[in-house]
């Protein structure tokens, strides 16, 4: 039961990582950068199983994409030819991954909280 505990928090941990990934995505998706830099690069999060412990374990991870070209002439970052470069980063796609990670973490809180309850069961069945 303890070990549930520990899965369910460790599975808590990684999708709060992967929440906030998803997050600094999405504050991000309008960073303008000059054509000479890189754009903005997509966050996510690799889980894998927990390395020596049971449960899982989360690994940061950039995406490695160049970023659209936007014509912008008018914009003070513009090259000579009027383009800035924004990150590749699907709005849409983020607000996907939001809703599976936020659903992921409260499954593992209620998972948690279900433990927690059956420990103080027994407990309660011990002092009987």
């Amino acid at each position: 039961m303890v070990d549930a505990i520990g899965i369910a928090g460790s599975g808590m941990t990684m999708h709060r990582k992967w929440l906030d990934a998803i997050a600094d995505n999405l504050a991000n998706t309008s960073t303008v950068t000059a054509t000479s830099d890189r754009a903005f690069q997509e966050r996510y999060i690799v889980a894998q199983e927990g390395q020596g412990v049971s449960g899982v374990s989360a690994t940061a991870a950039f995406g490695d994409t160049a970023g659209a070209l936007v014509y912008e002439p008018a914009h003070p970052l513009a090259d000579a030819n009027g383009y800035v470069r924004y990150p590749d980063i699907d709005m849409a796609e983020q607000m996907g991954h939001l809703i599976m990670a936020q659903r992921g973490y409260q499954a593992n809180a209620a998972v948690v909280d279900r433990a927690k309850t059956a420990y103080e069961a027994a407990l309660q069945i011990g002092r009987g």
